[in-house]
């Protein structure tokens, strides 16, 4: 006759490893989302002439903010 065995141990640790995958994974989106929108504001009070000094255009705006969301 034969068994089927199941360990309980790997069975949880599994389940608990891939729900804090998952919360660390929302966590990071989160984080990233807020590098984004706090960048994009700050750099959408500044003057045309301030994003001038910068080397900057406005329209260049959102894609900066990406990318510092993407090194976050």
């Amino acid at each position: 006759m034969a068994f089927a065995t199941t360990d309980l141990r790997t069975t949880n640790n599994t389940e608990t490893f891939g729900l804090h995958a998952l919360r660390g994974r929302f966590r990071a989106a989160l984080e990233r989302n807020r590098v984004y929108r706090q960048t994009q504001r700050e750099l959408s009070l500044l003057s045309d002439r301030d994003l001038a000094d910068l080397g900057l255009h406005r329209s260049q705006i959102n894609q900066i903010a990406a990318e510092a969301a993407r090194a976050a």
